[in-house]
């Protein structure tokens, strides 16, 4: 059986490790679904869940990304996110209360950079909002 190896790393800390039977993320330009042998590839990844099908026991790990950068190469898949948080540690009630916040700072913005900045963390929360109702769903 064909494998490739997959890294996912955040600013801060290597997020995954391991090798995998298959990759799904979102891409800039719509959903991704990498396969062992998957062509070479960088794109920008768009806020969302990284889902891996592990090789070794067929079990599907989830990790919420802010976005970032994808490379693939030949049996190997490395995601590198502006941030990144494991499924299992992701909190709804945090991720709700930091929406409401940016969807006041979008209100409240005196400029056009800082509605921007306000936007862009609001598309964010909304994404983990989605992506960690999608994950418990499938729990």
């Amino acid at each position: 059986m064909a494998t490739l190896h997959v890294d996912v790393v955040s600013a801060e800390e290597l997020i995954f490790s391991g090798e995998a039977k298959f990759v799904a993320l979102p891409g800039e330009s719509g959903e991704l679904g990498i396969l062992p042998r998957h062509t070479p590839l960088i794109t920008r990844i768009k806020p969302g869940a990284v889902r891996i099908e592990r090789a070794d026991n067929g079990e599907e790990e989830f990790v919420f990304v802010a976005g970032g950068i994808l490379e693939v190469q030949p049996g190997t898949v490395t995601v590198l996110a502006d941030t990144a948080i494991r499924g299992r540690d992701l909190d709804e009630a945090k991720a709700a209360e930091a929406k409401k916040a940016a969807e006041e700072a979008m209100k409240n913005a005196k400029t056009d950079i800082d509605f921007a900045a306000a936007q862009s963390e609001f598309a964010a929360m909304a994404a983990q909002l989605a992506a960690l109702r999608k994950f418990r769903g499938n729990k």
